[in-house]
Parts: C-alpha cells; sequence; structure tokens
C-alpha cells in the first residue's frame, strides 16, 4: 500500500473505526473489573461490620455450641485444614501423572480417547454427585468413619483431580518441541526428558489449576453434606477418621440458626474462611513463582 493509499479517506476511516473499538474494549474491560472489585468490597465492608466484633482469641479456640457466645471456629477451621491436607495428597500427585501419561506415554487408542472425554466431563459434573459417590464408594461400600476429614477429603479429591489434569495436559502442550528435541539430542531418555526438562516448565501452569481445584474444594458444601459433615460436633478433630465439620458446613449451619446472636459468628467465620482462602493461594501462588521458569 503506497503512502497516498494510507492518507486517503477510507483507510483514515477504518483507523478511526479500529480506534474507537479498542477504546470501547478498554471501557468495556475496566467497567467489568470495577464491577467485580466492588462487589468483593461490598462483601468485606458487610462482613467485617457484622462481623469484626466477634473475632476474638475465644471465638478462633473454641468449638461448635448451641450458646453463640461460647461457640467458636477452631473446629471447623481444623476440620478444613485436614480436608485440604488429604485433598492435596491425594489430588496433586495423581493429577499431575494423569495429564503427563495421558500428553506424553499414552497410545493414539480410542480408548484413551474415551478416557480424555470422561475427565473433561467429570469437571463439569455438579459437585453433589461426587458426594453421592463418596457416600456410595467410602461409606457405604469401604466403611469408612462418616464425617470424617478422611472422607471429605477423598470425595473432594475426586473432584478435584479432573480440573488439575486438564490444567497439566494443557500446560504440557505449550511446551515447545525443541525442548523434548534438545533432551533427546543429548541422549535422554522419554522418561528423563519428561521429568527432567518438561515437568519444571509446567509446573506454574499445573499449580495455577491446582489454585483454582483447591478454592473451589475448600467452599463446597453439597458434596460434604452427603457424607455427614454437617454434624453437631464439640470437640476439634484429634485424627484424621474423627468426626469433623468444615468452615463452610459452620457458616451453613450458623446461618440457619434462629438465634440472632449467630449473625456475628456467621460473618467471623466468613471472614476466617476468607483469611483461610487467601493464605492457601498466597502459598501456591509463591510455589508457582519460585519454580517459573522462563525460555
Amino acid at each position: 500500500m503506497s503512502k497516498s493509499d494510507w492518507n486517503s479517506p477510507e483507510a483514515v476511516r477504518r483507523l478511526a473505526k479500529r480506534h474507537a473499538a479498542e477504546k470501547r474494549f478498554k471501557v468495556i474491560g475496566l467497567g467489568a473489573i470495577v464491577l467485580s472489585l466492588g462487589f468483593l468490597a461490598l462483601l468485606l465492608v458487610i462482613m467485617l461490620k457484622n462481623g469484626l466484633g466477634g473475632l476474638d482469641w475465644d471465638f478462633l479456640s473454641g468449638s461448635d455450641s448451641t450458646d453463640a457466645s461460647a461457640a467458636g471456629v477452631w473446629g471447623a477451621a481444623k476440620g478444613s485444614l485436614l480436608t485440604m491436607m488429604v485433598t492435596l495428597l491425594l489430588s496433586f500427585p495423581m493429577g499431575v501423572l494423569a495429564a503427563i501419561y495421558l500428553e506424553e506415554f499414552a497410545p493414539k487408542k480410542k480408548w484413551i480417547e474415551w478416557v480424555e472425554v470422561s475427565i473433561n466431563n467429570l469437571a463439569a459434573v455438579p459437585s453433589i454427585i461426587f458426594g453421592l459417590l463418596g457416600l456410595a464408594v467410602f461409606i457405604n461400600t469401604f466403611q469408612m468413619p462418616r464425617s470424617s476429614p478422611l472422607v471429605g477429603g477423598l470425595t473432594l479429591a475426586l473432584m478435584t483431580m479432573p480440573v488439575i489434569v486438564i490444567s497439566g495436559r494443557n500446560a504440557i502442550k505449550a511446551v515447545p518441541p525443541s525442548i523434548r528435541e534438545a533432551a533427546y539430542g543429548i541422549g535422554a531418555s522419554k522418561v528423563q526428558t519428561t521429568f527432567h526438562h518438561v515437568l519444571p516448565l509446567v509446573l506454574p501452569g499445573i499449580l495455577t489449576g491446582t489454585i483454582i481445584g483447591m478454592a473451589r474444594a475448600l467452599g463446597e458444601t453439597a458434596p460434604l453434606l452427603m457424607i455427614g459433615m454437617r454434624a453437631f460436633v464439640v470437640t476439634p478433630p484429634d485424627s484424621l477418621t474423627a468426626p469433623s465439620s468444615v468452615l463452610p458446613m459452620q457458616i451453613f449451619l450458623w446461618s440457619d440458626e434462629i438465634d440472632k446472636a449467630f449473625v456475628q459468628n456467621t460473618s467471623a467465620a466468613i471472614i476466617v474462611l476468607l483469611v483461610f482462602l487467601l493464605a492457601m493461594n498466597g502459598i501456591a501462588i509463591y510455589l508457582r513463582n519460585k519454580f517459573e521458569v522462563r525460555w
């Protein structure tokens, strides 16, 4: 295109339309961000206003009670911590290994395609279905203890693993072929190339999927309802098989109380849950940035 063509009225109109479209897109994007942050700020203001006065040592170190002034959140917080530990220890290694196998080692067979489709579908299954699965398999079949962090963690691990598998596969696909070719060129085997060269590069992407999956698991109540973790438990769990509740379930139970004094406890428990979530995500983001490798 010559210089005169760039200065033609048609070219000027096209350039003006392009700039106007980019400006509209920026305004819409900024508006969406402001709206999202506004809702978050409103939630934080309401929760801090209603629950900040109830955050004291007795509340943070106590357990559930029928008396609002004596009720505390430590039992549910410890139950959430134990449940998340079981979920992470099971879903993360199994999800990573499944993603590596499907992308690097799996043969191009029909049953592999069925497995891939099934994993994609499992990521979109309603969470209560996993609760029914946990009830049928872990409690009714294997006779595991009801309302325990172990069963809760196993159930949430089934729900979280497909998210980790999908994010892991996408991260592995993004690794340039030259990385593998260079490793093969110096005599590395398939396994050595995958675990010594590919895995360190995809670990940040896998951790991103893990953050999303664990954040969803921390806030779930529907699957835990099915395995009995809405029980009234007055003592913190002392093991993975002890009866326990979790923070989202404790918030749900307190919000359903007739006594208005539990309103402050509910808001204070939500603040504790948000702090728990931010701390967990902060650690995961730190690890993701620590292991990030640029190529």
